[in-house]
C-alpha cells in the first residue's frame, strides 16, 4: 500500500474513534443526567411535603391566635358596654333629680308670682289712696297759702335762683380774688425783675425829617429853575419836599422811612457841596442810598450782637436793620424789638424757659413792620410769611403770629413775647397816640359798657386805663354786679385793642326817700 492510502486510512480510523468516543460520552452524560433528575424530583417531592406539613401547622396556630384575640375583644367590649350602661344609669338618675328640683322651683315661683300680684294690687290701692290724699293736701295747702301749684313753683324757682346767683357771685369773687392775688404777686415779681435789669430809652421820634438850611437863599437853589431840582430829588428818592415859610428849614415827608432817610442824607450832602443840579443830585442820592444800606446792615448786626441772637439769615438781619427808620406811635421799632428781646430773655430766665428762643422771637416779633409799607397785609401776617420764607423755627413763627392775639398762644415763648411786647409798648414815655385815635378808643370803650342791660352810665378815666360804670340799683343787685363786671371785662378783651389793662369799676347806689308829715 502506498503512503497516501495509509494516511487516509489512519485519518479515517481516527475520525471513527473520535465519533465512537463522542457517542459513548453523550450516552454516559445522559444516564448521569437522568439519575440527577430523578433524585431532584424526589427531593422536590420531599420539600413540597414538608412545606405542606409546615403550612398546616402555621394555619392551625393562626386560627388559635385569632380565636384568642376574638375572645379577648369580646370580653373587652362586654366590659365597656357594662361601664357605659352604668354611666347612662347615673346620668338618668341625675336628670331625674334635676327635673324634680325644677318642678319644685316652678312651684315656688308660681307661689311667689301669686304673692307679687297680691302685693301689686295692694300697692295700686295704696297709690290711689295716696293720690287722693295728695290732692286733698294740695287743695288744703292752696287754701292756706293762697298760691296755686304753678305760682308756688315759680316762687320756689325764683328763691333758688336768687340763692344760686348769690353763691355763684360769692364763689366767683372768692376765686378771682385768690388767683388774682397770686397772679398779681407773681407777675409783679417777674416783671419788676425783668424791667429793672433792662434799661430802655424814653424816646419818641417824628414821622417827618427836617433838614436845616444855612440861609433862606438855599431854598431857591434846592427848588431850581422852574422847579427842576426839587422834582429831580422827589423823583429819585420817592419823597415829598415841603418848602414853606419855616425859616432855614425844609421838611421831608414819606410813607417809607428808608426813602426819607436817603433824601435827608442827600440834601445834607448837596447843601454842604453847594453844587445843586440834576446830575449832582443823582450822584448824591446814589451815594446816600449806599450809606443807608450800609447803615441798615450794621444796625441789624448790632441788634443781633447786643441781643445775643445767632444763626439768623442775612436777609433777616437786613430787615431788622431797616427797622431803625420805622416808628410806631413815635416809638422806634428797632429799639422796641431789641427791648422786647431783652425783656423776653429776662422773663424766660425767671420762668426757666429756653432763653435764646425767647430772645429770637422777641427780636423778630415786629419783623413785618420793616416792609409793611411795601407789602399788603398786617405786619403780623407779613412777619409770619418772612419768617417762614427764611426757614425759621415753627415756635418762633407761632410767637410772631400770636403776639397781638391774632391766634391763641400755644407755647410759653409766645406768651412771654406777648407780655414783653405789652411791657415795652405800655411803659410811660414809650409811645404817643394820635388824639383822634385816643378819643375813638375811649368812645368805643364807653359804647361797649353801655350796651349791657342795667348800666345807667359809664365814664372812661385815667387815659382809658379804667372804666367807671354806674348801674341801676333796681335792675342789678349786689350779687349780680360781680357777674356783670366779669361779662363786661370779657367783652372788652374780645372787641377792643389796648395796651396794658383796663380796670372795670362798677358802682351801685341805693337811696331811700321818705317825708315826715
Amino acid at each position: 500500500m502506498s503512503t497516501p492510502v495509509k494516511i487516509i486510512i489512519g485519518v479515517a480510523v481516527c475520525i471513527l474513534v473520535f465519533i465512537i468516543a463522542f457517542i459513548l460520552g453523550v450516552t454516559y452524560r445522559k444516564k448521569v443526567a437522568e439519575r440527577e433528575i430523578s433524585s431532584a424530583e424526589e427531593e422536590a417531592k420531599r420539600i413540597i411535603n414538608d412545606a405542606i406539613k409546615t403550612g398546616e401547622n402555621k394555619k392551625r396556630e393562626a386560627l388559635l391566635e385569632a380565636k384568642e384575640e376574638i375572645h379577648k375583644a369580646r370580653l373587652e367590649n362586654d366590659r365597656e358596654v357594662k361601664e357605659r350602661r352604668n354611666e347612662l344609669q347615673k346620668q338618668e338618675r341625675r336628670l331625674l333629680q334635676k327635673e324634680e328640683n325644677l318642678d319644685k322651683k316652678t312651684d315656688a315661683l308660681e307661689r311667689k308670682n301669686e304673692q307679687f300680684n297680691k302685693k301689686l294690687a295692694e300697692l295700686e290701692t295704696q297709690r290711689e289712696e295716696v293720690a287722693v290724699l295728695k290732692r286733698s293736701q294740695l287743695e288744703m295747702l292752696e287754701k292756706i297759702s293762697g298760691y296755686s301749684v304753678e305760682e308756688a313753683k315759680s316762687y320756689l324757682l325764683t328763691s333758688i335762683e336768687s340763692e344760686v346767683t348769690h353763691e355763684a357771685a360769692m364763689k366767683v369773687k372768692e376765686i378771682e380774688a385768690h388767683y388774682k392775688e397770686e397772679a398779681d404777686n407773681k407777675a409783679r415779681e417777674l416783671i419788676s425783675l425783668a424791667i429793672q435789669r433792662c434799661a430802655a430809652d424814653h424816646v419818641a421820634e417824628a414821622t417827618v425829617s427836617v433838614v436845616p438850611l444855612p440861609n433862606d437863599e438855599m431854598k431857591g437853589r434846592i427848588i431850581g429853575r422852574e422847579g427842576r431840582n426839587i422834582r429831580s430829588i422827589e423823583n429819585l428818592t420817592g419823597v415829598d419836599l415841603i418848602i414853606d415859610d419855616t425859616p432855614e428849614a425844609i421838611t421831608i415827608s414819606s410813607f417809607d422811612p428808608v426813602r426819607r432817610e436817603i433824601a435827608r442824607l442827600a440834601l445834607e450832602k448837596l447843601i454842604l457841596d453847594g453844587r445843586i443840579h440834576p446830575a449832582r443830585i443823582e450822584e448824591m442820592v446814589e451815594k446816600a442810598r449806599r450809606e443807608v444800606d450800609a447803615t441798615i446792615k450794621s444796625e441789624g448786626e448790632r441788634a443781633v450782637f447786643e441781643t445775643g441772637v445767632r444763626g439768623l439769615h442775612p436777609e433777616l438781619i437786613k430787615l431788622i436793620g431797616r427797622q431803625k427808620y420805622r416808628t410806631s406811635y413815635g416809638q422806634n421799632i428797632l429799639n422796641h424789638s431789641m427791648e422786647v428781646a431783652h425783656v423776653s430773655g429776662l422773663l424766660a430766665a425767671e420762668l426757666g424757659v429756653d432763653i435764646p428762643s425767647a430772645k429770637r422771637a422777641g427780636l423778630l416779633h415786629d419783623l413785618g413792620k420793616a416792609v409793611d409799607h411795601e407789602i399788603e397785609g398786617s405786619h403780623v401776617t407779613i412777619g409770619v410769611d418772612l419768617a417762614r420764607k427764611y426757614k425759621e423755627n415753627e415756635n418762633i413763627i407761632h410767637a410772631i403770629e400770636a403776639h397781638h392775639g391774632d391766634v391763641e398762644p400755644r407755647t410759653i415763648i409766645a406768651c412771654i413775647v406777648q407780655a414783653a411786647d405789652t411791657i415795652s409798648a405800655a411803659r410811660p414815655g414809650a409811645r404817643r397816640e394820635n388824639i383822634e385815635n385816643y378819643i375813638k378808643r375811649l368812645e368805643k370803650l364807653e359804647e361797649v359798657t353801655n350796651s349791657f342791660k342795667g348800666v345807667d352810665s359809664s365814664y372812661a378815666i385815667q387815659a382809658g386805663r379804667e372804666i367807671r360804670i354806674m348801674v341801676k340799683p333796681d335792675v342789678v343787685s349786689e350779687d349780680e354786679m360781680v357777674l356783670l363786671a366779669r361779662e363786661i371785662a370779657k367783652k372788652i378783651e374780645n372787641e377792643l385793642a389796648y395796651p396794658g389793662q383796663i380796670k372795670v369799676n362798677l358802682l351801685r347806689e341805693t337811696k331811700a326817700v321818705e317825708y315826715a308829715k
